[in-house]
């Protein structure tokens, strides 16, 4: 019981607007009842009370529908704060100030209110309690002290108004950072995706395709020259090729999350099995100091380096390869070089090939290039230092 009002009290209490929640409604309502009780507003005595109901009940109206009325609420609480003041002379206490005061201070540090609005109302009800003071010939002193307390809400109501207008501005501008932080990481999180989609499908489409050759010509060996040994190698081949397959996607996942060997020495080892598997000589040396890689980017490069050795494997078998990194200030290069065969590599192969490769490395803001070089066969991948 008591737990739960604690909780309603601290619900009460809090506000996205302080100075216009419900616990400054309330304080300032218990005040306006407490001058009532205590109201004594002259003669004649109806035309006061008459005065300071109708300012409770419009301060009551703005309290309770100041969240739900736009202008209506805000009319109000300009009528609550500007009618007492004809209260002024005849009354002999401080109720018509205090009338006034409360009002007005929240009218001023409303933030619906224009400045224009707040200075006009302040100067109405200058001049209505100008009138009121003179017409009962109240003292100087009176004048000017209830004008004084009236410039200070005003300046006072202004400030607070301003502040807030800042801190309200400011909360927006947190708000937008917040959704633009969520649309960036949710633009990031698509564009990781699209990338891993693109890395497996290279990779099965590139092992499935091969491995569909493989079992195709196995079939024909067996149903066409009855070729038992030929079609079990070949079988052996599919089963060798799903393998590597197996391998690669699962070293392309690796490389997604960024578990990768450094990319030297994730091309060494790619040299190495290169040079085990098609008994060639295979050599990759590393020129510059090293620098720092995106993990999108040693994925492009690992991925080129990949695919040049296949091609130079398909296109140009039994030729030696050699493959560069080379580390300068603007960017890292990788070459890899073979003797050209007497027809040139395709540009695209079943959607891989030159065009893939210039695809992946364009999407890290580099460039591939490839074509014949003295007698050679050179592909130049380029990426920007990080």
């Amino acid at each position: 019981m008591t737990r739960g009002f604690v909780v309603r009290l601290d619900q009460l209490l809090s506000s996205s607007d302080p100075e216009t929640g419900w616990a400054i409604r309330l304080l300032g309502t218990a005040l306006l009842i407490a001058n009532l009780i205590l109201a004594r507003p002259g003669e004649p005595a109806v035309v006061g009370w008459t005065v300071l109901i109708v300012g409770f009940l419009a301060w009551v109206f703005a309290a309770l529908l100041d969240g739900r009325l736009g202008w209506q609420s805000v009319v109000a609480l300009a009528l609550s704060a500007a009618l007492p003041t004809v209260l002024l002379g005849p009354s002999p206490d401080s109720t018509a100030s205090l009338a006034v005061f409360i009002p007005f201070a929240v009218f001023a540090a409303h933030l619906r209110v224009r400045v224009a609005l707040v200075i006009a109302v302040a100067v109405l009800m200058a001049a209505i309690g100008c009138a009121s003071l003179l017409t009962y010939h109240r003292g100087p002193v009176e004048i000017v002290s209830d004008f004084v307390v009236l410039l200070i809400l005003t300046a006072f109501g202004l400030a607070r108004r301003r502040y807030r207008l800042r801190a309200e501005q400011t909360r927006e501008l947190l708000e937008q950072t917040r959704l633009a932080q969520r649309e960036q990481a949710r633009a990031a999180a698509l564009d990781e995706r699209a990338r891993i989609a693109r890395e497996m499908h290279d990779v099965l489409a590139h092992s499935l395709g091969a491995l569909s050759v493989q079992l195709d010509v196995a079939e024909g060996l067996l149903s066409e020259k009855r070729d038992v040994e030929g079609a079990l190698a070949r079988v052996r081949r599919s089963r060798r090729l799903a393998v590597e397959g197996l391998a690669e996607a699962r070293a392309a996942v690796a490389a997604l999350r960024a578990d990768i060997p450094p990319l030297r020495d994730a091309l060494t080892e790619l040299t190495d099995a290169y040079q085990r598997d098609h008994d060639v000589e295979a050599t990759f040396q590393v020129t510059g100091p090293h620098r720092a890689l995106s993990p999108a980017a040693e994925v492009s490069l690992l991925r080129t380096a990949r695919e040049a050795l296949t091609n130079a494997a398909k296109h140009a078998p039994g030729s030696p390869v050699s493959m560069a990194l080379d580390y300068t200030e603007e960017s890292i290069r990788l070459s890899v070089r073979n003797i050209a065969a007497a027809v040139p590599p395709p540009t695209t192969v079943n959607g891989f090939g030159l065009a893939g490769m210039r695809e992946r490395v364009a999407l890290v803001g580099g460039t591939l290039s490839a074509g014949r070089d003295d007698g050679s066969w050179l592909v130049v991948a380029e990426v920007p230092a990080t």
